[in-house]
């Protein structure tokens, strides 16, 4: 029965990762400040009033109702940065965590290094230099999406709208390698090998904790996608474009990530099944929240794409 209690006050969505720091703190004191309060008229209810408190923040994450949302709405981000966490949440875009790819950029070339062999760049190397790092990103948001998909006809004008549609041809091989994808199995090493990376997928972990999923390297974060569904759109359409873009194997995952976040937006059917909408969402993390542009699944409400609303507005 006891343990029934416990399990009902436990909020996971406010405590262990999910913790805000800044709501503990701010809770922490108002506990102290009542339980003094109580302290003046009875020293045991004093002590008493600041243990269950505590022991509801451990378990809840706040003491007083409404504080995660108070929080998100009125804490000033310097505060924030002061318990270091970024006002603004990461957006899950793919490769990169929160890259984010446009299809009106620069026209870049895959990032090959010459004297490496063709060899992609490996996530976690010790050896890597700053500016080569840099390069990548830099070349990755060169890149002009759209010139590159009408080039090798992955894009084409639509028939009944002023916009792009994928082609029939590359829309059928894509879809194609998400049922061979599902068959063989979604996991560390599909979207290792997907990416490019000069690693050993073994030393990859794939986080599916709740809808986003995270790709794992010794070094950090590889890669965040919004859903199991954006994830499997990268990995099968990487496989698709070996067949579609010249050199594909040679560009940098940072490359590829960028041209297959892009790619994603044009999809119009879910990679699960069904339709796809666009529209405002919002996202959240623990102490901050904001919307975003979504692309989402219709059936499953799986998100596909999603960039910052303040980025499209910019």
């Amino acid at each position: 029965m006891q343990l029934d209690v416990v399990d009902d006050l436990r909020q996971p969505d406010y405590t262990g990762e999910n913790r805000c720091e800044p709501c503990t703190v701010l809770n922490l004191v108002i506990a102290a400040v009542a339980g003094s309060l109580i302290a003046r008229k009875s020293r045991l209810g004093g002590l008493l009033a600041v243990g269950i408190s505590i022991a509801l923040i451990y378990l809840r994450g706040y003491l007083v109702p409404g504080t995660p949302t108070l929080t998100k709405r009125y804490l000033p981000p310097a505060v924030l940065r002061w318990f270091g966490k970024d006002p603004d949440p990461d957006v899950a875009s793919g490769l990169g965590g929160n890259t984010t790819a446009t299809t009106d950029a620069g026209r870049g070339e895959p990032d090959v290094d010459p004297a490496s062999g063709g060899d992609v760049t490996t996530v976690g190397d010790n050896e890597a230099s700053e500016p080569e790092d840099e390069a990548a990103a830099e070349a990755a948001e060169a890149l002009d999406l759209e010139t590159l998909f009408l080039e090798y006809d992955v894009l084409e004008p639509c028939e009944d709208r002023d916009d792009l549609c994928l082609t029939d041809a590359f829309e059928a091989d894509w879809f194609d390698e998400i049922d061979a994808v599902e068959e063989s199995g979604l996991d560390a090493a599909a979207a290792v090998n997907a990416f490019g990376f000069d690693a050993d997928p073994d030393e990859f972990d794939l986080d599916d904790r709740a809808e986003a999923r995270t790709l794992r390297s010794p070094s950090g974060v590889a890669g965040r996608w919004p859903s199991r569904a954006a994830l499997l759109a990268d990995v099968a359409a990487s496989r698709a474009l070996e067949s579609w873009l010249p050199d594909w194997g040679a560009y940098q995952p940072e490359t590829k990530g960028a041209v297959l976040t892009g790619l994603r937006m044009f999809l119009e059917t879910c990679p699960s099944g069904g339709d796809v909408r666009m529209g405002e969402e919002v996202v959240e993390s623990c102490c901050s929240s904001h919307e975003v542009i979504a692309v989402t699944c219709e059936e499953t409400g799986e998100r596909l794409f999603e960039q910052r609303l303040a980025d499209v507005d910019a």
